[in-house]
C-alpha cells in the first residue's frame, strides 16, 4: 500500500494513529531499555557478592592458637642406697665328688649300685672278672715257694762251708761261692715276695669299694662292658658337705665382694634357707655360655637341700650411692642416651644427655648427667619437643 503525505499527520505519524498510540510505543521502548538495565544491574550485584565471598574465604586467619600443654608423669632424681640384690639360679652339688675307676682294665661282671644309691665306707661299687689276676697270683705264690726252697738250701750250704773254713777243711774260694749263692737265693725270695704282693694287689683291684659314705651321682659302665684303667665307673658324692653351684657372668664377678655372704633358698620351697660364701671360682669361662662356674660352700645346709635340687642364690652388691630412674624415661639425643628435664619455674622441658652405669628392663642407673632434685619425665617422652610447656600429673615421685 502506498501512503501519500495526506496519510500522515503533522507529527509525522501515520494518519489514523493517535498520539496515545505513539506514546504507548514510546513507553514500550523505554520499558524494554529499563528491563535490560535492571537485568544487567542484578547480574553485576550477584557477581560482586560472589567475589566478596571468595575474597573473604581467602583472607588469612589472624587468630593465634594457644600452645598445647602436654600432661606428663615425672620423677625427682635422688641418690639412694647403692646396694643392689642380684638373684641367680643354680643347683646343689656335693663339695667333694670323686670319680671311682679300676686301676686295671677288664670286663665288668657286677655293679650293684645305681644313681641315687646311698653307700657306706667299704661297700662294693663294682667288680671285674678276676680270673686272669688270680692266675697271676697263683703263679707268684709258686715262684715264692721255689725261691724259698733255694734259699733254705743256700743257707745250709753256707753254714757248712763256714764251719769247714773255720776248721781248715775247705778252701776260701768254696766258702765265697756258698756265700754268693746264699745272697742270690735271698734276692730271689725278695723278688718273689714282691711279685706276690703285686699279684695280690691286682686281685684286690678287681673290686671297687667306696672309701667314704656318700651318694652315687653317676655311673660310667654297665655289667658286661670292658673298661680301661682309669675309666670312670661310679661317681660318688661324699656326705662331707654341700655346694650351691651357679653360672655367673664376668661382670657380676667384678662387682660382687669376694667375702660377701650369699643366701640360698630352695626354688620349690623358699622357706628352706641356707647361707654360704664363695669357695671356688672357675679359672676358665664356659665356651658356650661365657659364664664362670662359682661354688658356694653352704654352712649346715638343711636336709631338704638334696643333691641336684634347684636353688636361688641372692647377694647384695655394694657401691657408691647412685641415681636410678625408670627405664621409660630414657630417650636419645645425638645418638646418645638422654632424658627430658622439667624446669619447675616455667613448666617447660629440655633434653639432656646422660651416661648410663647399667640398666635392666625396668630401671636405668645414671653415672653422669643428673643431679639430685632434677625433675625427669617418665611418661610421654615421645610427644615432647624442646621448650614445650607441660602439666605434671601429680607431684614428682
Amino acid at each position: 500500500m502506498i501512503l501519500d503525505s495526506g496519510d500522515f499527520d503533522d507529527g509525522g505519524l501515520p494518519a489514523g494513529d493517535s498520539g496515545d498510540s505513539h506514546a504507548n510505543r514510546a513507553n514500550g521502548h523505554s520499558c524494554e531499555k529499563f528491563a535490560v538495565k535492571t537485568q544487567g544491574s542484578t547480574c553485576t550485584f550477584f557477581v560482586l557478592i560472589c567475589v566478596g565471598f571468595l575474597l573473604a574465604s581467602c583472607k588469612p586467619d589472624t587468630k593465634v592458637e594457644a600452645p598445647e600443654i602436654r600432661p606428663v608423669r615425672t620423677v625427682t632424681a635422688a641418690r639412694g642406697e647403692a646396694a643392689e640384690t642380684v638373684v641367680l639360679t643354680g643347683h646343689i652339688r656335693a663339695d667333694d665328688e670323686p670319680s671311682f675307676a679300676f686301676r686295671l682294665g677288664g670286663r665288668v661282671i657286677e655293679r650293684p649300685v645305681n644313681v641315687g644309691a646311698r653307700v657306706d665306707a667299704g661297700q662294693v661299687l663294682a667288680n671285674l672278672d678276676p680270673e686272669n689276676e688270680l692266675s697271676v697270683l697263683r703263679s707268684a705264690e709258686a715262684a715264692l715257694t721255689a725261691a724259698q726252697g733255694q734259699l733254705n738250701y743256700a743257707r745250709g750250704d753256707f753254714e757248712r762251708q763256714r764251719q769247714l773254713l773255720a776248721n781248715g777243711h775247705t778252701p776260701r774260694a768254696r766258702f765265697d761261692q756258698a756265700d754268693k749263692a746264699l745272697q742270690n737265693a735271698q734276692s730271689q725270695v725278695d723278688n718273689a715276695e714282691a711279685q706276690l704282693a703285686i699279684a695280690r694287689d691286682r686281685v684286690n683291684w678287681t673290686t671297687l669299694n667306696a672309701d667314704a659314705p656318700g651318694t652315687v651321682t653317676a655311673v660310667g659302665a654297665e655289667p658286661g662292658e670292658v673298661v680301661q684303667a682309669g675309666q670312670m665307673v661310679v661317681r660318688l658324692a661324699r656326705q662331707a658337705g654341700r655346694d650351691a653351684v651357679f653360672d655367673v657372668p664376668a661382670q657380676l664377678l667384678r662387682w660382687a665382694p669376694s667375702d660377701s655372704e650369699i643366701t640360698v633358698r630352695l626354688t620349690d620351697d623358699p622357706g628352706v634357707v641356707a647361707t654360704g660364701r664363695v669357695r671356688e671360682v672357675a679359672e676358665q669361662a664356659d665356651p658356650a655360655t661365657r659364664t664362670f662356674e662359682v661354688k658356694v660352700g653352704l654352712s649346715d645346709p638343711p636336709t631338704a637341700m638334696r643333691l641336684g635340687a634347684t636353688v636361688i642364690g641372692s647377694v647384695k652388691l655394694a657401691s657408691e650411692p647412685i641415681i636410678a630412674i625408670p627405664a621409660t624415661a630414657l630417650t636419645e639425643l645425638n645418638r646418645q642416651p638422654a632424658v627430658w628435664i622439667v624446669d619447675p619455674k616455667n613448666q617447660t622441658v629440655s633434653m639432656r644427655n646422660v651416661e648410663l652405669l647399667r640398666h635392666d628392663p625396668g630401671t636405668v642407673v645414671i653415672a653422669q648427667g643428673l643431679e639430685t632434685g632434677d625433675i625427669v619425665v617418665t611418661a610421654g617422652v615421645q610427644a615432647l619437643h624442646p621448650g614445650q610447656k607441660v602439666r605434671l600429673l601429680g607431684p614428682p615421685s
